[in-house]
């Protein structure tokens, strides 16, 4: 069974990854918080989590995110999204 992720709530997941807050994720993407919060809630019930702890480990796990290596040539970032959008 594959886990679709659309293109915005990849966006959020990574910023999630980099440690912004709800509100601040909120500002960068110019919609509200509580849109920011729909979007986490959607992806914790695709992965089955219960929290965003839960929802980044699964992430990493199922190749939603991982770390960036040294010689990538994103290596100026620590995550990068690889999933593709719906």
């Amino acid at each position: 069974m594959s886990i679709n992720l659309t293109s915005r709530e990849l966006q959020v997941l990574n910023l999630i990854a980099y440690e912004y807050t709800m509100i601040e994720i909120a500002d960068m993407l110019f919609i509200s918080y509580h849109t920011v919060d729909s979007h986490r809630k959607s992806m914790q019930q695709k992965l089955k989590v219960k929290n965003t702890a839960g929802l980044i480990r699964r992430a990493f796990e199922l190749g939603f995110l991982r770390i960036n290596q040294p010689n990538d040539a994103a290596s100026r970032n620590r995550f990068i999204v690889l999933a593709s959008a719906v």
